[in-house]
C-alpha cells in the first residue's frame, strides 16, 4: 500500500496518517479465529481463501458514528448529501482543496437550525449538535468504545444513548469497532437474504438470526461477507 500526500510533512504527521490508515483498513485486526470458522463451512470457505471481511472504516469512531446516523431512515443518496454537507460546510481544507470530515468541536458550533436548512439532516438535526456537543466537551467518549471491555449488552446500552441511533445503527457501529454480534437487518439485507438463502422469499428476522447463529459472535460478519460476495466477482470489481 502506498500512500500520497499533498505535501511534505513531519514525523508526528507521518506517524498519525500510517496510524489511521491502518485503522481505516483494519490491517492489525485479527481475523484468524473468524477464517478458522469459515474453513469450517464449504459455503463460507471462500472468506477465509480470499482473506475477506476487513470492513472499511473512518479514522475516528466519532466519524462512523455520524455517518451511520445519516443512513438511517433515508435513501444512500440522501445520506451522501448529508455527509457530503458536512465535509463541504464545516470541513478542514487541505493544500489540495479537499476537506477532511469535521471534528466534534467544528460540528458543536453551529445550531441546530444549521443542521435541518443547510444540512438538510431533518429530524437528525437537535441529534447531530446534540451529540457534537457531548463529544467535543468530554461528556461522551465515544473513542473508548474501540477498546472497552464492556459487555455486548452495555456497549449496545452506550451506543444506544446517542439519539438517533436505534438497534440497525448501534449493531452496524459495532461491526466497526470490532464487535461482530449484531446482524445489523435493513431492507437491504433482507432483500438479499431472500434471494440468495431463501428461495427468494422474504423471511422472518429471526430466521435470519437462525441461520447465521451457528458462527456465535461473527455472526455479523459472516452475515456481511455472505451478503455482498458477489461484489467481488471479477466483472463487479472492474466496473468500481
Amino acid at each position: 500500500m502506498k500512500i500520497e500526500v499533498s505535501r511534505p510533512v513531519g514525523q508526528r504527521a507521518a506517524h498519525k496518517i500510517i496510524r489511521d490508515v491502518r485503522h481505516m483498513f483494519r490491517l492489525d485486526d485479527d481475523l484468524q479465529e473468524f477464517y478458522r470458522l469459515m474453513m469450517g463451512d464449504p459455503e463460507f470457505a471462500w472468506i477465509a481463501a480470499q482473506g475477506a471481511g476487513r470492513l472499511l472504516r473512518s479514522p475516528t469512531v466519532f466519524e462512523d458514528l455520524v455517518k451511520m446516523i445519516c443512513t438511517t431512515n433515508c435513501s444512500w443518496a440522501l445520506t451522501e448529501k448529508m455527509v457530503s454537507g458536512l465535509v463541504n460546510e464545516l470541513g478542514t481544507a487541505a493544500d489540495d482543496g479537499r476537506k477532511s470530515f469535521p471534528s466534534a468541536a467544528a460540528m458543536d458550533t453551529p445550531s441546530a437550525e444549521f443542521y435541518r436548512d443547510k444540512i438538510r439532516a431533518g429530524y437528525r438535526s437537535p441529534y447531530l449538535k446534540e451529540l457534537a456537543q457531548r463529544v467535543a466537551s468530554g461528556e461522551l467518549d465515544v473513542e473508548s468504545w474501540l477498546t472497552t471491555g464492556a459487555s455486548l449488552a452495555d456497549l449496545m446500552k452506550q451506543i444506544k444513548s446517542v439519539k438517533g441511533v436505534g438497534d440497525y445503527a448501534a449493531e452496524n457501529l459495532l461491526k466497526l469497532i470490532g464487535r461482530y454480534d449484531g446482524l445489523a437487518l435493513d431492507s437491504w439485507t433482507r432483500a438479499q437474504f431472500a434471494k440468495a438463502r431463501n428461495r427468494g422469499r422474504v423471511a422472518s428476522d429471526k430466521k435470519i438470526l437462525r441461520y447465521y447463529a451457528r458462527f456465535d459472535s461473527w455472526r455479523g460478519l459472516a452475515l456481511w461477507c455472505d451478503m455482498t460476495h458477489d461484489w467481488l466477482d471479477p466483472q463487479n470489481v472492474a466496473k468500481w
